[in-house]
């Protein structure tokens, strides 16, 4: 079960260029459900998700995921069936602390487990647009979540930010709202 926000940033956090980072290039073959290749610097995936039938009723995303490892031969192979360009973006990788730390009154089953937030800089045609996303071991921990300075509004429930969505993209008009609520940096 994946149990995920995603939410805008007010600023880069500080320590971003001492985290690890990982070039992603990702397609969609079919998006409902959805099946996604992804190229993850050198590790190639197949996942497969649906959305979960008791989607939370903050917005929080809900999906069942699977993952399978693939070769480059099979992720070149399957790059070729997409209907869409693939979608290109760094992910920096920001440890947030513990479950406990960041979403007090947690559940103690849940208080030692480690966040992170996965903060995506897109490239290509979504140039511009970055947004966050923390994974959470439960709905009370997302519901409990306490969110660094760093980070801002909650779009969870914004289907436009569904990369699923942002692969079939050719017109991103409809994103300039949330690209100009997009901090800037020059980032290598």
């Amino acid at each position: 079960m994946e149990i995920e926000k995603k939410l805008l940033l007010v600023r880069f956090p500080e320590n971003l260029d001492s985290c690890e980072k990982r070039e992603i290039e990702q397609g969609y073959l079919c998006t409902s459900p959805t099946l996604r290749i992804r190229k993850s610097n050198d590790d190639y995936i197949l996942t497969y998700k649906k959305k979960s039938d008791k989607p939370a009723a903050d917005g929080t995303i809900v999906n069942t995921e699977i993952e399978a490892e693939l070769d480059a031969e099979a992720y070149l192979h399957l790059k070729e069936k997409l209907d869409f360009p693939p979608l290109s973006k760094t992910r920096y990788l920001i440890p947030l602390g513990t479950c406990g730390e960041c979403c007090p009154g947690v559940s103690a089953e849940d208080a030692d487990k480690m966040l992170k937030a996965e903060l995506d800089v897109f490239h290509g045609h979504l140039d511009g647009l970055v947004y966050t996303e923390v994974e959470f071991p439960s709905l009370d921990a997302a519901a409990r979540f306490v969110k660094p300075d760093w980070i801002g509004e909650d779009v969870s429930a914004d289907r436009r930010l569904r990369n699923s969505h942002l692969s079939e993209l050719t017109d991103t008009s409809t994103l300039a709202d949330l690209i100009a609520k997009s901090p800037q940096k020059n980032l290598a």
